[in-house]
């Protein structure tokens, strides 16, 4: 079942916003950035790589600029489309909405990643059952403050996605791996009769030479210790994630096409 006109026409809009707010400022022998000194004597190493791309130093740094603003605003698109295709929403669960886990759950997920650390062999399935077994009795601390990018939430079902836009800085996984696991503790314990399921979400495989395929094992190796500490059945990566989103096969091709669409209809624009 292909996406509806109204979903397709909500993706237009967030493909809209971005593209508008980055076409004003797109360098051009106006905005480039004259002087660089510091980029410069960097760049000169690789003086023999950037000659055959014909770019001129100020203009390739005020470039590499703006794709750090693209980069930025895609991440925030990402996150509206994963809204709009299921429904769900971000949630913040710090401050004065931070959650509570037993104390036990705690040691647990200490005990876990030390493990992970140590050993590097994640197993899903067993995790959770430490983590969600405890004793109502027991003593609540507070949890690890945590933002879900997507939250979506039914009778019988917890469905929790953070977004990355972007490849992850070694040694990060231990310390996502660590929030999610407190994440999933706090969640368990406040809706204890729902399934609890927690994902870190890749838009895209940057390692595949096709827009929407990936190779989940390829994609692991490609990340800094990130398999020492997550399984494949904790990561969605590409088309994988935005089926997931939408409950529908083929979504990313959709959503590819209508970004395409948009951009035809504002380059023909007076």
């Amino acid at each position: 079942m292909a996406l509806n006109k109204g979903v397709k026409n909500r993706i237009g809009e967030v493909a809209k916003t971005i593209l508008l707010s980055r076409i004003e400022s797109f360098p051009d022998e106006t905005t480039k950035i004259r002087n660089a000194p510091f980029h410069k004597a960097f760049l000169e190493c690789f003086e023999n790589r950037i000659k055959p791309l014909k770019v001129e130093l100020p203009y390739l740094v005020a470039i590499a600029s703006w794709l750090h603003g693209l980069n930025t605003s895609l991440g925030s698109g990402f996150e509206n489309i994963a809204h709009i295709l299921s429904g769900g929403c971000k949630r913040n669960f710090s401050g004065h909405y931070i959650l509570k886990v037993k104390k036990t759950q705690s040691q647990k997920i200490e005990e876990i990643v030390r493990d992970l650390k140590t050993r590097g062999k994640p197993n899903l399935e067993k995790e959770n059952e430490k983590i969600f077994k405890f004793n109502s009795r027991d003593i609540e601390v507070n949890c690890l403050p945590f933002t879900v990018d997507n939250y979506f939430e039914t009778e019988k079902l917890v469905d929790a996605i953070e977004m990355k836009s972007v490849r992850p800085n070694s040694g990060e996984g231990r310390g996502e791996k660590q929030k999610i696991l407190y994440a999933k503790s706090a969640l368990k314990l406040l809706t204890p009769n729902k399934v609890i399921r927690y994902y870190i979400g890749f838009p895209f495989d940057p390692t595949s030479d096709e827009s929407t395929k990936y190779d989940k094992e390829r994609f692991f190796n490609y990340l800094i210790e990130f398999k020492k500490f997550f399984s494949p059945e904790e990561v969605l990566l590409s088309s994988e994630l935005w089926d997931h989103l939408s409950g529908q096969q083929n979504t990313m091709e959709e959503v590819l096409e209508v970004i395409s669409q948009t951009v035809k209809e504002i380059k023909i624009s007076p």
